[in-house]
């Protein structure tokens, strides 16, 4: 299978002055004119203190200039993960538009305050389904999860607030490198990346295909 890449591509003058700016740009015609299913949607790639990688698909849920945010279950493998080693990957693999942005970054905790603002915005159901869901542990069966779930919805009818799991919550991604990939035609893909300088600043390089 092979499918020719778009001819027009993407030149330094063209890029913004910070990656996060550049992102925004791409995610903005990704979402509205490209009209891409899940344009946030991620590939967040881990890896523990022996150097064993683990990779899964998460979604983005802000971004700014301090960095990518997601959430999870720090009980899970990725946040396991990264409290063993905070570097970490993130690719969006936008397809449809022939682009990919490869983030290579540090990864924090958020504060809990920071947390459950955005739990707060959660719909009733995600809510109850942070607590009900051990993420990554090996489980009996299907039941077991919908057995908690059933006594979750019990004890917090919907309208009535569910409280922030302890456990629960957001990494902020600090970003050290931002690829940014157009395909082009032949193969001869273009490669710009912003590498973070000790100043704060930026440099762009051009990597060959």
């Amino acid at each position: 299978m092979r499918k020719q890449y778009r001819a027009e591509g993407l030149t330094e003058s063209e890029l913004a002055a910070t990656p996060v700016e550049q992102f925004a740009r791409w995610f903005t015609q990704a979402a509205t004119e490209a009209h891409l299913f899940e344009p946030n949607a991620m590939v967040v790639s881990t890896a523990d203190s022996e150097g064993r990688p683990g990779s899964r698909t998460v979604l983005l849920k802000q971004f700014d200039e301090q960095g990518f945010v997601f959430y999870t279950n720090y009980d899970s493998r990725k946040a396991r993960d990264l409290a063993e080693n905070p570097y970490v990957s993130l690719l969006f693999p936008w397809h449809a538009t022939a682009r990919q942005v490869i983030v290579l970054g540090v990864a924090r905790r958020t504060g809990r305050e920071e947390t459950a603002a955005y739990f707060r915005t959660r719909p009733h159901g995600s809510q109850l389904g942070a607590w009900a869901s051990a993420q990554s542990r090996v489980i009996t069966s299907r039941a077991e999860v919908d057995a908690a779930y059933a006594e979750l919805t019990t004890r917090y009818p919907e309208g009535e607030q569910v409280p922030v799991p302890p456990h629960w919550g957001g990494f902020r991604v600090a970003p050290l490198e931002v690829e940014f990939w157009q395909g082009r035609e032949n193969r001869l893909h273009d490669r710009l990346r912003y590498v973070a300088e000790q100043d704060g600043s930026w440099r762009v390089e051009r990597l060959s295909p």
